[in-house]
């Protein structure tokens, strides 16, 4: 059974007001925490990606064809900014993608993320979203650690987005040592999570998930796009 944790290892406490304009927050300053340690690939670098942008039409998810399947590390592939995928969200319509990547003799193919939206409200620069509204969702993964960045950073909203990583692709090495053992084990039950910040000039911070071990995977549900990483 998924086992819900709400995670905040190093005492964090942040307060966010949302007043006027519903793109601007406060945020009460805190001292900043110490950087997380980032769960890495096994090996060090990204494996190869797919993802599959899915439409829910007829109560049931129909697989989008076309250029919205993408192979996000195809030869020559070495900027950051092509480990992406990008897809319309539509307020009031369900839409997901999903990124898997290939085992290191490409035979088979394991989960890395899920996204799935159906309420984006507010986008910054642009203002509210009406029934039917759309905003181009950008995807983009880090090939080093397990980060995933959701843009445009700020969209609000109403029924929050879900958000599914699953660490499986770190190959049981969540320290990084080179080792797979009880410290692993260790980390994985107790320390593990799910971390966001809000842009590169701020800190990390932990965020509520819920963990399912079976499977190796922690689920949010953003209110808002921002960073992400699992972390501990």
């Amino acid at each position: 059974m998924p086992i819900g944790r709400s995670l905040f290892p190093l005492a964090v406490a942040l307060v966010v007001a949302r007043c006027g304009d519903p793109s601007q927050t406060a945020a009460v300053q805190q001292p900043l925490t110490a950087a997380p340690h980032f769960v890495r690939w096994a090996g060090g670098t990204a494996p190869r990606f797919s993802a599959t942008v899915t439409t829910a039409s007829g109560g049931g998810l129909q697989q989008s064809a076309g250029p919205l399947r993408l192979d996000l590390s195809a030869p020559g592939t070495l900027s950051l900014d092509r480990y992406a995928v990008s897809f319309w969200a539509v307020r009031g319509a369900e839409r997901s993608v999903q990124i898997n990547y290939l085992s290191a003799t490409g035979d088979t193919s394991s989960p890395f993320l899920q996204l799935t939206t159906e309420d984006p409200t507010y986008v910054p620069g642009q203002g509210w979203l009406a029934p039917g509204d759309s905003v181009l969702i950008t995807v983009t993964v880090n090939p080093d650690t397990l980060k995933v960045s959701l843009e445009p950073t700020g969209l609000l909203f109403g029924t929050p987005a879900q958000l599914q990583v699953w660490y499986g692709g770190a190959g049981g090495d969540l320290n990084g040592d080179g080792v797979v053992d009880s410290v692993d084990t260790y980390i994985a039950t107790n320390l593990l999570g799910m971390w966001y910040r809000e842009g590169q000039d701020s800190s990390w911070a932990p965020i509520s998930a819920t963990q399912a071990l079976d499977v190796s995977s922690f689920t949010s549900a953003l209110p808002h796009f921002s960073e992400y990483a699992v972390s501990w």
